[in-house]
């Protein structure tokens, strides 16, 4: 397996710092993020420096009931081939439900949501894995995700579920020691135990994050520095084996390069406190039992009823599904309507401009009847749609700054060239406003 050493999240706010930064041997870019034809001249530059790229989608969905999308398989497999990575990752995790299997609408979750580690759920997921590895140029890596919920019911450990998993598949796995964190605050599951059931030698390497806690709740931020539980974890991973690689991960409110460095220099140094403890107690051995490839029809069909109910009541307000933690779901639900909002925000910057401080308000009201069924850009269109159809813009120069943007994007209007001045006439507007 190949050796990655120390990386970083490269990130297009932090691109220039991440050039600078020493003992940087690679870094990892959202899939969905990058565009094979046009990539960022930073990328560039550190790939003639011999930095390696590793592309890490998001959208793949390969815990959900359906068969992975093949073009959305291809843009991976190309982004891959475009950085020349030696392998590419993805999550553990469904994003999406409903649909054919469930003759209900299609809905998407705009996040990363937890597989029941169940059998029918297992089945699937190493079936999707597989059409996944036969699509892609390279090996596949899956990560395992953090939780605020769990599922009733469960049948395996993550640890279990990942040893099968990858057992039956040969699919190497991103281990996020965050993550383990995450479900040891919010679910009760020690990460030690689930360290000693991971195949360690299919890690191919590791996620290191921060967060916070609020009422018992760890939030699985990415924009907080490395707490020392998730440095301990990491030490006792680099105790039991030597990490390919391993990557700090910060996705907003980036800190001082300085202060990012001090991150990477406390993981350097709880990978070599891991290495020197040398527990030496070694796994026992595991013989790998013979596997049949499953019908997985059935299985899809259950699953994908059990996801499809389970999304609902968290982005469309339905019944939550016997078995769930109510309070749980509640905090989980409004997470992802605050992620809705801020992600609609950064892809249609405008929006919050034009609304000015009442933006959140409204996009959380309509957020609560209006499930996403589409991609953020469709979200922010159907919002602005629905702010002028109710007609609750009071104020008439934002309506009027709205109905334009909407017909411009809606096809009403020929569309402009030119978003950035459009953005900066809008914002003059709101200062004159003032």
């Amino acid at each position: 397996m190949e050796r990655l050493g120390t990386g970083i999240g490269w990130r297009p706010e932090i691109a220039d710092a991440v050039e600078r930064m020493p003992g940087i041997d690679w870094v990892e870019v959202v899939a969905e993020n990058t565009c094979p034809g046009h990539l960022p001249e930073s990328l560039r530059r550190l790939r003639e420096r011999g930095v390696t790229v590793v592309p890490h989608g998001v959208s793949l969905g390969l815990g959900g009931a359906d068969r992975p999308d093949e073009s959305r398989l291809t843009a991976l497999a190309e982004r891959a081939e475009a950085l020349g990575s030696p392998l590419v990752t993805e999550h553990i995790a469904f994003v999406r439900a409903g649909g054919l299997l469930t003759a209900s609408p299609r809905l998407e979750a705009g996040h990363l949501l937890p597989v029941p580690r169940t059998r029918d759920a297992l089945d699937v997921l190493c079936e999707n894995i597989r059409i996944a590895q036969a699509a892609l140029p390279v090996p596949l890596a899956v990560e395992n995700i953090a939780a605020l919920i769990a599922w009733p019911d469960e049948e395996m450990t993550e640890g279990q579920f990942l040893y099968e998993l990858a057992d039956r598949t040969g699919v190497r796995l991103l281990i996020d020691v965050a993550n383990l964190h995450t479900n040891h605050v919010n679910r009760g599951e020690d990460p030690a135990a689930a360290l000693a059931d991971l195949p360690l030698e299919a890690i191919a390497y590791v996620h290191v994050a921060g967060g916070f806690e609020r009422d018992g709740v760890w939030h699985d931020s990415h924009a907080h520095p490395v707490p020392r539980p998730v440095l301990d974890i990491l030490t006792d991973l680099a105790s039991r084996v030597s990490p390919p690689g391993v990557l700090l991960e910060r996705d907003e409110n980036f800190p001082e390069p300085a202060e990012l460095e001090g991150e990477l220099a406390a993981i350097r140094e709880a990978v070599e406190k891991g290495r020197e403890q040398q527990r030496g107690a070694a796994r026992e051995d595991r013989t790998a039992a013979a596997h049949e490839t499953p019908d997985t029809a059935p299985a899809r069909q259950r699953l994908a009823l059990a996801q499809a109910a389970l999304l609902s009541a968290l982005v469309a307000g339905t019944p939550v599904p016997e078995g769930f933690d109510r309070v749980r779901l509640g905090v989980q639900a409004r997470a992802l309507a605050g992620k809705r909002a801020d992600v609609v925000a950064k892809v249609a910057p405008e929006l919050p401009v034009i609304l000015g401080a009442g933006y959140r308000a409204a996009f959380l009201g309509y957020a609560h009847g209006h499930p996403m069924t589409g991609g953020y850009r469709r979200d922010a269109l159907d919002f602005a749609g629905h702010l002028l159809g109710a007609g609750t813009v009071g104020d008439e120069r934002a309506l009027a700054e709205l109905r334009e943007w909407w017909e411009e994007r809606s096809g009403s209007r020929p569309r402009s060239h030119r978003p950035g001045v459009r953005l900066a006439r809008a914002t003059r507007r709101v200062l004159l406003r003032r």
